[in-house]
């Protein structure tokens, strides 16, 4: 079959061995067909019709050969970039030895991955239950605070987002609890993300069972955590018997520039969330990090969580590899570089469309683009993937486009990357002033 970018690929059909397509429009036509209706048409009339194809370092390829940065990575999950060479190395060469595993037993993998997870966190963390992913993660976090204090309330963050699964959709967001009736406002309340008097009162009554944040709200577009609310928030749990979990699953593995962005502000957890790119970008793997006194359920009932898949062995030796390369010293010293040279190359196209590009939300490589369009971050989307690059807006704040480098984004693909991304925020804006919008 012919690479991708070939300019008769699309006209050959796709013969993929067990499946194959004549068109990439017969593709979309199948998926909206078979899989997800909802979704395939939103991107095609997003004017984003992207079916991914080839995919190599932070290069991802549609179906028609069209290449593109990925600056989305998947909330985190290609961190390391597509099918890193090191992790698909490791992962490959286990698969002589390993496959799943069983999940009722000790095994050799999942053993050496909560050792070296323990001895990567925060003070105090002493023990690692495993999940698929970080929905289930996070069910499995709300679930040990609520047996280790004996409550039943867990307060997140307006516009929160923490997954999909049972307890995890009641924290998040109204658009998603609701569409299955999984909103539950008497057990799971909702306060102003740095609104410290709302939490306070949150928390007053003594029955909350935990408080679960993401160090910075993906979903919500990014907003920073004001100077000292983290840990005030920690002061107040602790004043009230109260668990404090964090969720890392976006923010963790050296994004921030360090492992786990929580640190940061001197906050040592007493549940830490970790998934999407512990898995390499190569096998689904989650995990959620205890402290010892939120640890008890693992002794009194060790079959008090079941996941067949969670802590599956092949996913344990990519997250192993995963962790190995995020702790290296070079790895910190790169993502400080691709932080300050990207952040200074934003400033300046900023500088250029004061209007139109209005805020810069940045913590090492987590990274949030402001606008002033109320869709604007929605139009710069659209522009981008013409222009080669792949960022996703917010899906609770659409002004805001997420903007994700990799933590291991070469600098000539960084400045790739700031070229493309100023010609997209040009176009936006000449687009938005067309059709007779301005700003306020």
């Amino acid at each position: 079959m012919p690479s991708a970018g070939s300019a008769d690929r699309e006209a050959m059909g796709f013969d993929y061995g067990e499946f194959s397509f004549d068109s990439k429009q017969e593709m979309l036509e199948k998926s909206r067909e078979y899989w997800n209706p909802g979704k395939t048409d939103f991107w095609v009339e997003s004017g984003v019709p992207l079916v991914i194809d080839r995919r190599e370092e932070y290069y991802i390829y549609d179906m028609s050969g069209k290449r593109l940065l990925d600056v989305h990575l998947n909330g985190g999950t290609y961190n390391l970039g597509h099918r890193n060479p090191e992790v698909a190395s490791a992962v490959a060469s286990a698969m002589s030895h390993f496959d799943i595993g069983n999940h009722h037993f000790p095994a050799l993998t999942r053993t050496a991955l909560a050792e070296a997870l323990v001895s990567t966190a925060p003070p105090g963390i002493t023990k690692v239950v495993y999940g698929s992913g970080g929905g289930e993660a996070i069910d499995i976090a709300l679930k040990t605070a609520r047996h280790t204090t004996q409550r039943r309330v867990i307060v997140s963050v307006v516009k929160a987002y923490h997954g999909h699964t049972g307890l995890a959709v009641a924290t998040g967001d109204e658009r998603f609890s609701k569409l299955f009736l999984s909103d539950r406002p008497d057990e799971f309340v909702h306060v102003p993300f740095n609104d410290l008097a709302a939490m306070e009162e949150a928390l007053r009554g003594n029955d909350v069972a935990a408080v679960i944040m993401e160090t910075i709200p993906a979903t919500y577009g990014f907003p920073l955590p004001d100077p000292g609310y983290l840990e005030t928030v920690k002061r107040l749990c602790e004043k009230h018997g109260t668990l404090y979990i964090a969720d890392e699953v976006q923010t963790g593995l050296m994004r921030t520039g360090e492992l786990w962005g929580i640190t940061k502000h001197g906050i040592s957890p007493d549940i830490l969330v970790a998934g999407k790119g512990l898995s390499g970008g190569m096998y689904p793997i989650s995990a959620v990090l205890l402290a010892e006194h939120a640890a008890g359920w693992l002794t009194e009932d060790g079959f008090g969580h079941i996941s067949t898949f969670g802590g599956a062995e092949l996913g344990c030796i990519a997250a192993l590899k995963t962790l190995e390369i995020c702790t290296r010293p070079e790895t910190r010293s790169m993502v400080h570089y691709i932080s300050d040279l990207v952040g200074r190359g934003l400033r300046e196209i900023q500088a250029d469309y004061p209007d139109w590009f209005v805020g810069i939300r940045q913590n090492g490589v987590v990274m949030g683009l402001e606008f002033a369009h109320p869709q604007g971050a929605k139009y710069v989307m659209r522009h981008l993937y013409e222009n080669g690059v792949w960022a996703i807006f917010s899906t609770l704040d659409p002004r805001v486009l997420q903007y994700k480098p990799g933590i291991l984004l070469r600098p000539e693909l960084c400045e790739e990357l700031l070229d493309r991304t100023e010609v997209a925020i040009r176009k936006s804006w000449a687009e938005v002033r067309a059709s007779g919008w301005r700003a306020a």
